[in-house]
């Protein structure tokens, strides 16, 4: 079934060239083209999801196509007992677009697996084109500017002899065999297959891809209240060096408070973001909201412990001031030059429930005993309230 929509669909497109004629089964020829166009990848792509008998014959056909370009033989038997072979197309028989929309539709393993073919669909299959897309699908939401910028200075620093110190093998795909789900990646044997992985571009979004799901490559991000939720760190968001685990589908983290490295485990997709602010998390940020800072208003505003800790970005709402007498059109605590902010996920009375910061000539401001306050950030993202309100705690922190 596959191979005869491959054909007809190859067929439909050429047979307009091969004919040259101008009549109406033109334009019908067209449009049949045009619909199939449309709607091959996702019949292709629903089967092999599916696991469905057409499914299967394409990872078979796949896998099993050898290095040249041959075409495929149906045989079936006559009506006098022998045996009638019939020529078919091979997948890189398909026109370029056709082929392009079904390669857009296969997963990153199903990518890799058709790379496996020939030469031809490894490059095809490598194309920063169709990875980029994958990218933004699974790490858009982790993977930003500077993650980007250390990934190609790690790029550029690292040598084969370090990014393979645990395998004797040469090549990124010798080193994600032991990973799922890459584990068909030992399947591939032969010194023509080892050539053709060895092959991949290290600054391709390809590598930087596979480098992420194997956990080889450590990535700037920050991680909401680190530590598995301890009191201490109850809606902050910190600075920390990441690795994905796909085996459990889910991040280590590494801290650095004052020189010493801590880490956590398991932490999930929804306490990680990409860092809002490039600056290193030991600098101060400079605030451009604070003159337009109301009451109610959502923020973040740096802390630290003391001078020789980073900073940290911990969530707030803004008060008002003891002495404003109304709310609303009354409310003038956005003319006076102090600030109110309150963190409400601290009980009445605590000494961390609420602090004060002036609106002009904003610095670091602090003790050892209470902490240093640092920038704050207006929250204008809805997605970024709900994110800090999804993080609440279950019980009010002393």
């Amino acid at each position: 079934m596959l191979y005869f929509l491959i054909s007809f669909v190859s067929f439909v497109i050429l047979s307009k060239s091969f004919t040259g004629r101008g009549d109406s089964s033109g334009g019908e020829s067209k449009l049949v083209s045009t619909w199939f166009l449309g709607n091959l990848p996702s019949l292709l792509i629903s089967r092999v999801k599916k696991g469905s008998i057409i499914g299967l014959s394409f990872l078979q056909f796949s896998l099993g196509m050898p290095l040249k370009k041959k075409s495929l033989v149906s045989s079936k038997v006559g009506n006098n007992g022998e045996k009638e072979e019939k020529s078919m197309v091979s997948l890189l028989d398909l026109p370029d677009l056709p082929l392009e929309i079904v390669l857009e539709h296969l997963s990153p393993a199903e990518l890799c697996r058709v790379g496996a073919v020939c030469k031809s669909l490894l490059v095809r299959s490598r194309s920063d084109y169709l990875w980029q897309k994958h990218m933004q699908r699974k790490w858009g939401k982790v993977i930003g500017a500077v993650a980007y910028k250390q990934w190609q200075c790690h790029v550029a620093s690292r040598t084969k002899e370090k990014m393979f110190s645990q395998s004797n093998q040469r090549g990124i795909f010798a080193s994600l065999q032991s990973f799922p789900p890459f584990l068909w990646l030992k399947s591939g044997r032969g010194k023509g297959n080892n050539k053709l992985r060895n092959s991949l571009p290290e600054d391709s979004i390809m590598a930087l891809y596979l480098s992420l799901e194997s956990g080889m490559f450590w990535f700037p991000a920050q991680v909401y209240n680190r530590e598995n939720g301890h009191a201490g760190f109850m809606l902050s968001c910190y600075d920390a060096h990441v690795c994905y685990d796909s085996r459990t589908d889910t991040f280590q983290a590494k801290y650095s408070p004052n020189g010493r490295w801590t880490t956590e485990e398991n932490i999930k997709w929804n306490r990680l973001r990409i860092p809002p602010i490039e600056n290193s998390p030991r600098v101060l940020h400079i605030s451009g909201c604070l003159d337009e800072l109301r009451p109610g208003d959502h923020v973040e505003i740096q802390w630290r412990r003391n001078k020789e800790f980073p900073y940290g970005w911990w969530y707030g709402v803004i008060g008002h001031l003891e002495s404003c007498q109304g709310y609303g059109s009354q409310c003038l605590c956005h003319k006076n030059d102090m600030v109110i902010l309150e963190f409400n996920q601290y009980s009445p009375g605590s000494r961390w429930r609420q602090t004060m910061i002036k609106r002009k000539d904003h610095r670091e401001e602090g003790d050892e005993i209470d902490g240093f306050y640092g920038g704050i950030r207006k929250l204008h993202s809805n997605e970024e309230i709900t994110t800090w309100k999804s993080l609440w705690p279950t019980k009010t922190v002393e």
